[in-house]
């Protein structure tokens, strides 16, 4: 699944759903959605186990920019997100972050 944007009218925001699906998952018992949004903050933003085997989170986002930002599973392992809007290259390690554009 891409990524869900949901702009709404009433004030500036992007309400954007997060989704790692079970294939990306592999088994994990906890995943958090760590980027430029809560600082990079591997506690901040838990996501929600569905009963599929997925994981999702609704973040708000300010619209018209762009956020780099990765999986977190089980404390270990880092995976990106299969439907992002694009990657670019991290100033950590020899790997990329997605990126979500609002």
């Amino acid at each position: 699944m891409a990524l869900k944007k949901q702009y709404l009218k009433n004030k500036p925001v992007c309400k954007a759903t997060f989704k790692l699906p079970k294939e990306a998952a592999n088994e994990a018992s906890r995943v958090v959605l760590v980027g430029d949004f809560n600082e990079w903050s591997i506690y901040a933003t838990p996501m929600r186990k569905l009963k599929d085997g997925s994981f999702t989170v609704v973040v708000d986002l300010e619209p018209n920019r762009e956020y780099q930002y990765r999986y977190l599973i089980d404390e270990m392992l880092w995976e990106n997100d299969w439907g992002a809007d694009k990657y670019v290259p991290s100033a950590y390690g020899n790997c990329d972050n997605s990126v979500i554009i609002t």
